[in-house]
């Protein structure tokens, strides 16, 4: 699937997509990092992936592709690709000869995710507490959608890596009575109670349904959007609990990759569902549970969140991850960026904390 080829000889433009559970997002690459024509294409409109792309192309004029590289909300373990969140498989091997491709590469959704925040301005970023990020420190990228997807960048001599791995999957670990509840809830109804239960579109229903049940009331069949919007208008005080208990929920999974990664680097909240309700999330009690840690409280407080406002930063990432699988990585890689560390008191205090 891979060829060796220089710059002056690799062609534009490229295919380049992100594809969820729910939708595909297309686009051409025409110049390092000049992203066009980008279409969203519903998942279920199409029987294959190879389908989904056909019509993709046939709307852009049909171009000449020689190379694509696709993010996909899937683990990759070889040439067979099973969707956990769709009814899409496939062999990258006969996908390739199917479009007629020198090049084709998928990786997961969230290590494309990693990979946009080393291209990011600051522009498409909202800091939610925290101080300035440590320089060339890991960084953690973590996002609600159709599923949770988790990720990560570590530095290198070269640049950022990014890890790829399944940490939506993660057991989720419930901290007050209430979430404690909501997880016999959904332990009773699924067995195995991961995390992406709960963050995501499926898991606001889920948090909502627990709550009513507990209450005694007749749940409504609301969709995710539903329970957000009359949690932000106040119409509904069982709504506004459920989307509350969803970030503080995120607040302490978000701080458990922190701990892990060491990210002091920043934590970045990608997905689609933060940036609808962003001067909410600011007050909601995410922030105050991401600090919540006991001795690594002070540790946390320091560590920057920033919300993810690019619309397509799975495409992004995955035209940087095919830039580095043809050999451009001067040329498109980036370099750990230098910033300023975090102020001395706020470091001391968490290695005060380290020593607890």
């Amino acid at each position: 699937m891979s060829t060796t080829q220089t710059k002056e000889t690799v062609s534009w433009p490229r295919l380049v997509a992100d594809i969820g559970g729910t939708n595909a997002r297309f686009a051409l690459e025409t110049s390092p990092q000049q992203i066009e024509k980008v279409e969203v294409l519903p998942c279920n409109d199409y029987d294959t992936v190879v389908d989904a792309i056909r019509e993709y192309l046939s709307r852009v004029g049909n171009p000449a592709i020689s190379h694509a590289s696709i993010a996909i909300a899937n683990p990759i373990l070889g040439d067979w690709v099973q969707m956990t969140n769709h009814h899409w498989a496939f062999s990258i091997e006969t996908t390739r000869q199917a479009l007629h491709l020198e090049n084709l590469i998928l990786l997961n959704d969230f290590t494309a995710q990693a990979l946009a925040i080393t291209k990011m301005p600051k522009e498409e970023l909202v800091q939610i507490g925290g101080f300035k990020k440590v320089p060339d420190a890991p960084k953690a990228v973590i996002g609600p959608g159709t599923g949770l997807g988790v990720s990560g960048l570590i530095p290198s001599k070269s640049g950022w890596v990014p890890l790829a791995g399944e940490g939506g999957h993660v057991s989720f670990a419930p901290f007050d009575d209430a979430e404690i509840m909501i997880w016999q809830y959904a332990k009773k109804k699924y067995g195995h109670v991961s995390a992406e239960r709960f963050l995501s579109g499926a898991g606001l229903v889920l948090i909502h349904e627990a709550l009513a049940a507990r209450e005694g009331v007749k749940r409504q069949k609301l969709t995710p959007a539903e329970i957000s919007d009359r949690a932000l208008s106040g119409s509904s005080p069982l709504c506004r609990l459920t989307l509350d208990i969803f970030c503080a929920m995120l607040g302490t999974v978000s701080s458990n990759l922190a701990l892990t990664l060491g990210a002091s680097g920043g934590v970045y909240l990608c997905g689609g569902i933060i940036p609808r309700f962003i001067d909410y999330f600011k007050n909601s009690p995410f922030r105050n549970r991401f600090e919540s840690k006991g001795r690594f409280d002070a540790y946390l407080a320091a560590i920057p969140v920033y919300i993810v406002l690019s619309k397509y930063p799975g495409i992004s990432g995955a035209a940087v991850a095919l830039a580095n699988h043809l050999g451009e990585v001067d040329e498109i890689s980036a370099e750990p960026e230098k910033e300023a560390a975090a102020p001395v008191a706020a470091q001391k205090a968490a290695a005060g904390n380290e020593n607890a």
